[in-house]
């Protein structure tokens, strides 16, 4: 064949590209020639080749294509079949997000209700476990093996208004009597010595010492000392001018009473204490027992309800008295009152039975009283009051019962502090959870029942200074 004539790759006689030409070489020129079907043709397309490259089949699918844009970055385009199909593909996953949406919300909600759960059954294990330590420990402590821990126990809940039960529970009535006995304290049969008092009210110095030396002084109209003791803290107020020293009540009576810093602000005080003895019961507060005096006034007078009363107030002369009242009539008292010009008072008991563990004298005449037992009383807040020898009022409240760390103070404990600030004359009042002082706008020392930290309970009465 002339060569002129011969065949060129990929074009055909006239020159044109010829996308079926091979080379004669080629090993598709050797092969059978394959047949499709219409079927098969439509969905295979050739791809034509361009000058300088080799034949590259391409079968078309469903796929998206990619291709370069100019700016380098690729591009998906899908045909609209792809895209139908895409379409009706993702739907189920779409439904199965919806669904897994709705699956996650309610496991994290049975997740949280099981949390609760789980929390509530440790905190529940972790109350009685608590209360099984400390039934076993209060066991361990009432039992007669260690004696002065029993002695200590026992007479520390039977000062307490709602706990004395427990006594009962884990002492033996034997053991509770023989404690009572051994703790008994005789009392000073004594009248308070007025002519041991001489006032110079607002002129002066007070000794703020505590028994220390050298002697520490004051020329200020109140101080306020902190004390720290081994199983307490303590704030001692001392109010140079007696006269500033009352008894403020709600009277009329009522079912509810009010916190310290209510009845201090209702009449105008600048500090106070709690005082004598009343109803306690739920922290409701509003009645007192006893006797009460204020400002002359007898405004409650049933002395024969209670065993053991003392009658704690003070005279028109400034002198702070203690009267032993115990089986007196209310004309007795009333008597009593006008005799001795009493201006304000209040009543606290003094028993040693398995009902109450009370004391109420701690120094009469300069005299402390003689105490049976380590302590003379278990350990609890303290509210006490007292006068010194130049007239100075002492108004003493100590924490207790697991505040602080503290278990409180005993009897020896207030002698011990009265004595040392000089105190004449010193008696004990309500103690327990109505301990509190209030002074200047603010709490100095608080109740120990943990929801009033910030304030007393309620009261029916107290000793303000105005």
């Amino acid at each position: 064949m002339d060569s002129r004539k011969r065949p060129i790759p990929g074009r055909n006689q006239s020159g044109q590209h010829n996308n079926t030409a091979r080379p004669a070489n080629s090993p598709a020129s050797h092969q059978h020639a394959v047949h499709k079907t219409p079927e098969e043709l439509a969905r295979t397309r050739v791809v034509p080749t361009v000058k300088g490259q080799n034949y590259k089949p391409s079968v078309q699918t469903n796929r998206p294509t990619v291709r370069k844009s100019q700016n380098d970055n690729l591009e998906f385009s899908v045909a609209p079949t792809a895209r139908n199909q895409a379409r009706q593909y993702s739907a189920p996953s779409v439904n199965g997000r919806q669904n897994s949406a709705r699956y996650e919300e309610k496991s994290l909600g049975v997740k949280i209700l099981s949390g609760i759960g789980k929390g509530f059954a440790f905190f529940l294990t972790f109350i009685i476990v608590l209360l099984i330590v400390l039934a076993v420990s209060f066991k361990m402590i009432a039992s007669n093996s260690n004696p002065a821990a029993q002695e200590m126990f026992v007479t520390t809940l039977l000062e307490t208004g709602q706990l004395k039960f427990l006594a009962n529970m884990f002492a033996s009535q034997e053991d509770i009597d023989r404690i009572i006995n051994a703790n008994k304290s005789d009392t000073i049969d004594e009248d308070v010595d007025t002519s041991l008092i001489d006032i110079k009210g607002a002129t002066g110095n007070v000794d703020i010492s505590g028994g220390k030396t050298p002697t520490e002084v004051s020329d200020e109209p109140i101080v306020i000392e902190e004390i720290a003791g081994a199983s307490y803290h303590a704030t001692m107020m001392i109010v140079k001018d007696p006269s500033r020293v009352s008894v403020a009540t709600i009277y009329p009576w009522r079912e509810e009473g009010e916190t310290l810093d209510q009845i201090a602000n209702s009449c105008g005080a600048i500090g106070a204490i709690n005082g004598g003895i009343y109803n306690s019961y739920n922290n409701s507060g509003g009645m007192p027992y006893g006797v009460v005096v204020s400002n002359h006034e007898i405004q409650y007078n049933r002395p024969e309800d209670f065993e053991g009363l003392y009658l704690i107030g003070l005279t028109d002369d400034n002198i702070l008295v203690v009267i032993d009242i115990n089986g007196w009539s209310a004309a007795q008292v009333e008597n009593t009152v006008n005799e001795k010009k009493i201006r304000d008072a209040v009543t606290f008991q003094e028993e040693a039975t398995d009902s109450n563990n009370h004391f109420v004298q701690l120094i009469i005449n300069g005299e402390k009283r003689d105490l049976n037992g380590k302590a003379g009383s278990g350990l609890n807040p303290r509210t006490a009051i007292g006068q010194r020898a130049d007239g100075a009022i002492l108004m003493l409240v100590t924490d207790g019962r697991g505040k602080a760390g503290h278990l409180g103070a005993s009897a020896a404990d207030l002698i011990d502090i009265m004595s040392k600030y000089g105190a004449v004359n010193a008696v004990n009042l309500d103690g327990g959870s109505s301990s509190c002082m209030y002074y200047n706008g603010d709490y100095l020392m608080t109740s120990v029942t943990f929801y009033y930290t910030n304030a007393s309970w309620k009261l029916p009465l107290a000793f303000v200074v105005k």
